[in-house]
């Protein structure tokens, strides 16, 4: 249920605070450290960095650490500032940072994957670390004596992950395009479910435990809200990227998402609106506007001495028609479609042009983005990507003020 591809209805830029460079190679994860002016990188270079801003206003590297195997994900716990380290053998690094971020001890080491482990979290409740990896499993391991506590086996490479503490359970994405629900035990699990729905890989996933929604962005450059809490199946389609979505954040205090592509297209969605699930394309085998046939329709195409027809699809109503009864365009956001897509014509007859406001807006990172972290407090942003930069950024119409001492998203 691909989109067509136009141009984005308004674009606009963030505004950059400042572009940290030095990394030989791309920066696969950076995050902000929480009530400093400090970001963490980890690089294929097989080098973890603290940087921390410094009087001239540029960041600095005050922690520069060189492991064995390039690094590819990262899980840091501010509180006790532990920070764990995916790398592209498999194993998982745990580091102590110390109070200042001038110095980083090692910990542990975790054989978790035979492969690069793709993502992880720590989970300091359960003293956990759940990982998954390019081995095709996920696991999860005991942070205090360091044994492998189970693993479950994918048929395809498991790509990113997210962890509800309180319950436990894992959701984990593949490239097949499927999310997996586990409920995770010492020693054992159980799937729960499969949620299938992109048509592309699994790039990113993001979990808000408080409203239980789960956010997936995918190659097949669509991002889909899936209401866990709900247990309807409810689901929603928003189309509004041009490449693969790569980082996806939720902030429940404002009911926006997030979402980040390779391209370096950065998305805010509103979600604090009344939204429509799109329909489920209908299967004929003639067109179910005019009725004539499509064209593996042998017998209707000998009957009435006709050529077959090329199936469509209405994003709007799901019916399959023929070009001819779906020659209109149109945006319809209520449904997630920012851009312009097929619609039959009885349908583009009865969108309004209120239907066709935006519901989200479009920037340009102006960069590759192949992760993304958010401090909502402050209302800034970082992104890392394939060209060896990371930007640290103050989000167009993200912006915070304190009233009465809560922190409010503007």
């Amino acid at each position: 249920m691909a989109a067509e591809i136009h141009s984005r209805p308004q674009t606009s830029r963030p505004v950059l605070l400042n572009k940290i460079e030095g990394h030989s190679d791309g920066v696969n994860a950076a995050v902000l450290i929480p009530k400093e002016d400090g970001v963490i990188t980890v690089s294929e270079d097989r080098t973890i960095r603290v940087w921390l801003k410094r009087d001239s206003g540029q960041f600095w590297p005050s922690i520069y650490h060189t492991v064995s195997s390039p690094c590819s994900c990262m899980s840091y716990h501010h509180d006790s500032r532990r920070i764990f380290i995916g790398q592209d053998n498999g194993a998982i690094v745990e580091f102590l940072i110390s109070e200042d971020f001038n110095k980083m001890n090692h910990v542990k080491t975790y054989p978790a994957h035979q492969n690069r482990v793709s993502d992880m979290v720590f989970s300091l409740e359960s003293e956990w670390v759940v990982s998954t990896g390019q081995d095709k499993s996920v696991s999860w391991m005991c942070t205090e004596s360091g044994s492998m506590l189970g693993r479950h086996y994918f048929s395809s490479w498991a790509s990113c992950l997210q962890y509800d503490q309180e319950t436990q359970h894992a959701f984990v994405g593949d490239y097949s395009g499927q999310i997996t629900l586990l409920k995770l035990e010492r020693q054992t699990y159980s799937i729960i479910t499969t949620l299938k729905g992109h048509e592309g890989s699994i790039g990113a996933l993001w979990w808000d435990p408080v409203q239980k929604l789960l956010f997936s962005g995918a190659s097949d450059h669509s991002v889909i809200m899936w209401d866990i809490g709900g247990r309807k199946g409810r689901t929603l389609l928003l189309q509004g990227h041009h490449e693969r979505v790569q980082a996806v954040r939720y902030l429940q205090l404002t009911r926006q998402l997030l979402t980040c592509s390779v391209d370096g297209g950065i998305t805010v969605w509103n979600m604090d609106t009344q939204r429509e699930e799109a329909p489920q394309w209908l299967d004929s085998d003639s067109c179910q506007k005019c009725e004539q046939p499509f064209f593996w329709n042998i017998k209707q195409m000998w009957d009435s001495r006709t050529i077959g027809l090329r199936q469509h699809h209405c994003r709007k109503c799901g019916q399959a028609v023929c070009a001819k009864c779906s020659s209109k365009r149109s945006t319809f956001p209520l449904m997630g479609f920012e851009f312009q897509v097929r619609v039959c014509d009885s349908c583009f007859d009865t969108i309004k042009e209120e239907d066709r406001t935006a519901l989200a807006t479009f920037h340009e990172g102006k960069h590759n983005i192949a992760h993304m972290d958010i401090d909502p407090s402050r209302g800034l942003m970082v992104t890392c990507g394939s060209d060896r930069i990371v930007k640290h950024l103050k989000p167009y119409q993200i912006g915070c003020i304190q009233t009465n001492g809560t922190w409010i998203i503007i």
